[in-house]
């Protein structure tokens, strides 16, 4: 039918040109964010890039929806611009005979935002939740970088290494800060490498200082020198959290340990479906446009009902956490009403905003039964 055609059409170029655009933005934001966190030594340097794709992947489903919503409302805005809904409507077509290809050409996109919220956001989570506790957690020494001061996990030392090898397991003029209960110590040492003793690792030293300073509040500062000198380092091994954040847990979880914290979580993957489907409706609802006056207020006005109502996703998700709302009734409360407001504003809409054209069309459908 020239009439679904010609929409799907129109609505694919602007949906996949607003995906691209928004997709290429976010990835900058997240790119200049993974850079300042590997930075200040929260993620791996070198998994900056992956980082980033697994961010995006997981923002997908906001978006697949925002890009549905701007694609719609800006394909029927031209449309009501260029005088072609006028056409539309002199040949019996109404506002509402909109809703049928409109959902025909959104359904893969409502199933993928669907998808990707229930499955792929909790692993792309669960990926950089991993990445980030295997970096937190990785070896002293392998935290030292030459020519740079670097602390180790638990902050009761400070190492710098002037340089080093490939094999990251000696170097030379070594400095090293150690904090502890019995006092601060300072040791410096020409030369340094790493070698395993009866099944344990140590740092040995050679041809250094050490300074010394009690904390029992005497000024004596003890100061020795030494041709060699080792130091026990710890068990590297990883530990592994036994429960992540919610948002890391997959939706089986959340469902099998309804806590408030994951009732909250499982309220906004399903927010996303949800809200994906409402704004389909609204889209059509805002996308009437006075050729006269021009879109551009009407596409503002649309993107504020979008992101009014994506806060409340959000909010909804601090409520049900907090003990404010229930799942059932914030799913009725914020998500039955977006349904029930687009349902009345498309009503008032297709009846160009006449109420008594309204109830003149239920009593047609009355008489007719």
């Amino acid at each position: 039918m020239l009439f679904h055609s010609s929409l799907r059409k129109e609505l694919a170029r602007s949906f996949g040109g607003t995906l691209v655009v928004l997709a290429t933005i976010v990835m900058t934001i997240v790119l200049v964010r993974a850079l300042g966190q590997a930075s200040r030594g929260m993620i791996n340097p070198s998994e900056v890039v992956i980082v980033v794709g697994f961010t995006v992947l997981g923002q997908m489903p906001s978006l697949l929806e925002l890009s549905l919503f701007i694609s719609i409302v800006a394909t029927l805005s031209r449309m009501y611009t260029d005088s072609e809904m006028v056409i539309w409507f002199s040949s019996g077509r109404g506002l509402a005979g909109f809703l049928a290809p409109l959902y025909r050409f959104s359904w893969p996109i409502l199933l993928a935002v669907a998808a990707v919220a229930m499955l792929i956001w909790p692993w792309t989570n669960q990926q950089i939740q991993s990445m980030k506790v295997r970096y937190e957690q990785r070896g002293d020494i392998d935290r030292v970088a030459p020519g740079q001061f670097q602390e180790s996990a638990n902050g009761g030392r400070v190492f710098f290494m002037d340089n080093g090898v490939n094999d990251k397991k000696s170097g030379s003029n070594i400095f090293i800060s150690l904090r502890n209960e019995d006092g601060d110590s300072l040791i410096t040492a020409r030369t340094g490498r790493i070698d395993f003793i009866q099944d344990s690792r140590y740092l040995l030293l050679e041809h250094g200082q050490r300074l010394e300073n009690s904390k029992t509040g005497g000024l004596d500062v003890k100061i020795s020198d030494f041709e060699s000198y080792g130091i026990r380092l710890p068990d590297d091994a990883l530990k592994t959290k036994d429960e992540g954040p919610s948002k890391a847990l997959s939706t089986l979880t959340l469902i099998q340990d309804p806590t408030r914290p994951h009732l909250g979580e499982l309220a906004w993957r399903l927010g996303l479906s949800l809200s994906a489907i409402n704004l389909v409706l609204i889209a059509l609802a805002v996308s009437s446009v006075n050729p006269r006056v021009g879109r551009s207020g009407n596409l503002v006005f649309a993107l504020l009902a979008f992101v009014v109502y994506n806060n409340l996703t959000s909010l909804g998700q601090s409520w049900i956490a907090t003990g404010r709302m229930s799942l059932g009734g914030y799913l009725l409360t914020v998500h039955g009403g977006a349904t029930l407001l687009g349902l009345a504003w498309l009503t008032w809409r297709h009846h160009n905003g006449s109420l008594r054209s309204v109830f003149q069309w239920r009593g047609v459908r009355r008489s007719a039964v």
